[in-house]
Formats: C-alpha cells, sequence, structure tokens
C-alpha cells in the first residue's frame, strides 16, 4: 500500500475531487494553516500510484507541485480501498509494480554520490585483481558484493521509462566512469605487485584458469548478462532487495574489468582484447535487458503523448547537451554493433571446434579418450597476427600413443573455420582401480576358500 499526500490549491479543488471520486479513491482533506489550499491524503494500492497521479495531472497539478508518497503497512479505509486493490491487482491498463516516481526514487537511492562511486569502483577492482591473480573464487565474489554498478546501470532504463534525459544521460556516464575507474585500478595494482616481486613477471596469465575465465565471449558470459539485467529490473520494481541483484550485475562486470587491467598491465594484448569485448557485451546486454524487462512488465514513458519525454527526436544536434546525447547514443549503438557481430563471430568458431573435436574422438582409435574441456582463445577475429588457439583437455588411463591427435584436429577445424588455428592438445593421466579385488576377498572369506587376489583390469 502507499499513501499520497498532496498539496492541492482552492481553485483546483474541485477537478481534483471529481477525478478521484471518479476512479474511487477514498480521501482526507486537511486545511492548511497558511492558506495555501488543502493536503489530501489519498491511500491507493502500490500499482494504483501511477492511475492517481495521472488523474491528478489531469486535474492541473504539475510535477513541481507537493507531492509525498509514503509506504504504509495496512490502511484501513472502507469499501473503496478494497475495490482498488482488487481492481489493481488485476493489472489495468498493462501497469504492475512500483509508479514511474517510486521506481526512480529506488534507482537514485541506488547509487552513491560520486566520490563514493569512483572509491567503490577502484575497490572492487583492487580486489578482484587479487581474486583472478590467487585464482580465488571466494575474493572475486567479494569484489561483486562492494562493486556499485547496480544502480548505474538501472537507472539508464529507469531514465527512458520514465521520460528523464537527465537521469538516463547521467547513468550512461556513471557506467563509463565506474568501469574506467576499475580499468585504472586493476591495471595499477597488477603494475604495483609486479613491482613489490608478489607477481611473476613472467606470469602467463592467459593460463591462469580465473583470468582465462573472463577474458573470452561465450554464450554462458552472455547469458549471465541478461539474467543479471532482468533480475534487477524484477528487484527494482518489486519489494525484492535490488542488492541481491546487484551482486548478479557485479559478476558480469567486475571480474572482465579486472581481467582487462591485468592484460594491459603484463602486455598480453589478446587477453586485453578479449576481456573489453566481454566487458561491452555484458554492459550493452545489462542495460538492453533491463528496458526491455521494464517494457515487458507494462512500464512506458509517461509523457512521450505530450511530446516532452526521452526520444532521438528530442536531441536537437543545436545545442551542446542535445549533441552531446546524440553522440552518445549513436556510440553506443555503435559499441553494440560491433561487439556483437565480435561475439556472434567468435561463438560460431568455439561451436565450430567443439563440433569437429567431437566428431574426432568419436573415431574408434580414441575410444580410450576422455573429453575433459575445450577452450578457445579470442585474437580479435584478425586484429593480431596470431591464429586463433584451441586448447583441448583429455583424460586418459593407459600410456598410448595420440602423437597425431593435435595435427588431425587442427586441420579438421582449419577446414571447417576457414581460417588459421593453432591446437594444443593437454592430457590428464589418471590411474583407475576398481572395486573387484574387495569383492573377490569378501567372497572368499565367506566360502572358507583360499582368498584369490584379481586385479583391476586383469
Amino acid at each position: 500500500m502507499r499513501l499520497l499526500q498532496v498539496l492541492v490549491p482552492g481553485e483546483k479543488r474541485d477537478a481534483v475531487d471529481t477525478e478521484l471520486a471518479d476512479l474511487g479513491a477514498n480521501t482526507v482533506a486537511v486545511e492548511e494553516a497558511d492558506g495555501r489550499g488543502i493536503v489530501l491524503y489519498v491511500p491507493v494500492p502500490m500499482e494504483g500510484v501511477d492511475e492517481v497521479l495521472d488523474r491528478l495531472g489531469s486535474a492541473g497539478l504539475g510535477d513541481d507541485d507537493y507531492t509525498v508518497i509514503t509506504a504504509v503497512e495496512s490502511a484501513a479505509a472502507g469499501a473503496g480501498i478494497d475495490a482498488l486493490r482488487e481492481e489493481f491487482e488485476e493489472g489495468p491498463h498493462g501497469k504492475s509494480g512500483l509508479s514511474h516516481a517510486e521506481m526512480e526514487a529506488r534507482a537514485e537511492d541506488l547509487t552513491p554520490a560520486r566520490p563514493t562511486f569512483v572509491a567503490l569502483s577502484a575497490l572492487s577492482a583492487l580486489v578482484a585483481v587479487a581474486g583472478l591473480l590467487i585464482e580465488s573464487a571466494i575474493v572475486i565474489v567479494g569484489a561483486m558484493v562492494i562493486a556499485p554498478f547496480a544502480g548505474a546501470t538501472l537507472s539508464a532504463s529507469v531514465g527512458v521509462v520514465v521520460g528523464d534525459r537527465e537521469t538516463a544521460v547521467d547513468s550512461v556516464v556513471s557506467q563509463a566512469l565506474g568501469l574506467t575507474v576499475a580499468t585504472v585500478a586493476a591495471v595499477g595494482t597488477t603494475l604495483l605487485l609486479r613491482w613489490l616481486g608478489f607477481v611473476p613477471t613472467m606470469l602467463a596469465v592467459s593460463s591462469n584458469s580465473q583470468v582465462g575465465s573472463f577474458i573470452t565471449p561465450n554464450l554462458l558470459a552472455v547469458v549471465i548478462a541478461l539474467c543479471a539485467g532482468a533480475a534487477g529490473a524484477l528487484a527494482l520494481v518489486t519489494d525484492l532487495p535490488v542488492s541481491i541483484a546487484g551482486v548478479a550485475v557485479a559478476a558480469a562486470l567486475v571480474p572482465s574489468a579486472g581481467a582487462l587491467g591485468i592484460g594491459l598491465a603484463f602486455g598480453a594484448p589478446h587477453v586485453a582484447i578479449g576481456a573489453l569485448v566481454l566487458l561491452f557485451v555484458n554492459i550493452v546486454a545489462i542495460n538492453l535487458t533491463t528496458y526491455g524487462t521494464l517494457a515487458a512488465l507494462g512500464y512506458r514513458p509517461s509523457t512521450l503523448d505530450s511530446g516532452g519525454g526521452f526520444s532521438l527526436a528530442s536531441l536537437s544536434p543545436f545545442t551542446l547537451r542535445g549533441g552531446a546525447t546524440a553522440a552518445l547514443v549513436v556510440t553506443f549503438l555503435v559499441v553494440t554493433v560491433l561487439t556483437g557481430f565480435a561475439t556472434y563471430q567468435h561463438l560460431a568458431f568455439v561451436r565450430a571446434a567443439n563440433d569437429e573435436v567431437e566428431n574426432t574422438l568419436e573415431g574408434s582409435q580414441y575410444e580410450e579418450l576422455e573429453l575433459v574441456g575445450v577452450t578457445a582463445s579470442y585474437n580479435g577475429q584478425g586484429l593480431f597476427d596470431e591464429p586463433e588457439a584451441v586448447t583441448v583437455t583429455l583424460g586418459r588411463t593407459t600410456d598410448s600413443d595420440y602423437s597425431d591427435l593435435a595435427t588431425t584436429l587442427q586441420r579438421r577445424i582449419t577446414d571447417r573455420a576457414d581460417q588459421p588455428v593453432v591446437v594444443r592438445v593437454q592430457f590428464v593421466d589418471y590411474e583407475e582401480a576398481g572395486p573387484t579385488e574387495q569383492r573377490s576377498m569378501r567372497t572368499a572369506s565367506r566360502t572358507g576358500a583360499r582368498p584369490t587376489v584379481v586385479l583391476a583390469g586383469a
């Protein structure tokens, strides 16, 4: 439930009373001591706040008029409030969840002051770098918890929905600033650790299991970003804690920013470009999914009909602010197209590599091998001289010679992908002991016969 407190000037009271009576809302009027008008107290369901605000706007009240919305535990206001609750719980006019005003307020509360936002961005990147270099998933999760990106990413979609261009642009600027600060902090932290000798200067960072997880655009990473955006939007318009969704948002951004900084500090262009593309893909996916989820829930810019909403037509190129906003939108679209195309190319290559590895291992000469994993590095699709690299990890229990396997895989993947490829085959050797020996000894003991030892595999 929500309680609206609205200051209504005397000359507008009749129009306001007519609109609220037509809606069926119960009100309490209190005269202002200074004679400015009356204060109306209107209890409404959470889903009906926007409808009431629209009715007040139709009666002549504007956005600058005194209006306060507070949450209440319960309200006993007669049959009128029950009727409103039943009406709006069914979701009339496609409305659901919080009102535009409350949603914007929640998004603003999620974003700390700019100095705090910058500090938390740097600290989260520092912790992420530490977690990546020591290969500790727990430390990386800690970096996600303190990251401040939830409010910045959600506010962009909220600004578009409520028709607030300033909020949308400020959110995009905050995202760019935060990720830039995080990357710079990651570079500085990595360089400092190398200079102090805590990290070997010759470390092959691409072989680090945690770093390797955040330097290659892949379908699962995109799914994480999509789910993070949807979860953030759902938490924003319901009573769920948005901080939980904020961890999901950070999971898609902070480790990639840390990997980008590590790649730059070690002078590893493949690591840096892969992490950068993954970071762009994730930030675009989060923003688009957040807006898409809000739109699916029935949220639309409430001021578009009056011409005051956020639209490309409002971005006048003859004003400094309008031109800057238009440039920002164009940049976002260009980044979206380029990163989307690059990701599609890499995903197609990964699928081709997986298919050829599986088809090759189906041969009878490789039946003793177990496929542990296939990873493909990202080389920017021709940005560097080095070809794509595919690492195939296999498990085996014998010492059979598979010296021709790498060559076979390299030839088949090259023909399928129509591009130069380097294939590395890594074997994980292990011994296998079954329960045969123990069962044989127990059986012999029960029968009284002399135990017979049967070796596994004999």
